[in-house]
């Protein structure tokens, strides 16, 4: 069964390690293997990542996009993850949930749930404030 993605005009996407550009108006995209990808919309550059929840999401985005460096996105992953327990233990349970995902290789549903610890983080650093 094929994956069919319709591309905006100019909207990039990841596909495996490949960043592709629609050039022209809405195409038309059929994916028939399973390989990593990731839409515009759901990408973080690295410049963007400048909170700790957000270093986390990219950390695991890497880990989905570049299989051949795993163990050393982990090692950063379980670097930050501690850092921030430390910091905010009432993220505890994201952070667990994140855990179970990247310890089952299933970076994609790790990556939905780091968007959530960084909406959750958003509203700590809101009502800090």
């Amino acid at each position: 069964m094929s994956l069919k993605i319709t591309l905006k005009s100019n909207e990039r996407l990841i596909v495996g390690g490949a960043v592709v550009k629609n050039g022209g108006k809405g195409t038309v995209l059929y994916i028939e293997n399973t390989i990593p990808i990731l839409r515009e919309k759901d990408i973080l550059g690295e410049k963007d990542a400048n909170t700790p929840c957000k270093r986390v999401y990219f950390t695991i985005q890497l880990m989905y996009i570049d299989e051949a460096n795993v163990p050393q996105y982990r090692s950063a992953y379980s670097e930050l993850a501690g850092d921030i327990l430390r910091a905010a233990p009432s993220t505890a349970s994201f952070i667990e949930q994140i855990s179970e995902r990247v310890l089952a290789e299933n970076y994609y549903q790790a990556l939905k749930t780091a968007r959530n610890l960084i909406d959750y983080e958003e509203e700590l650093l809101k009502n800090a404030n």
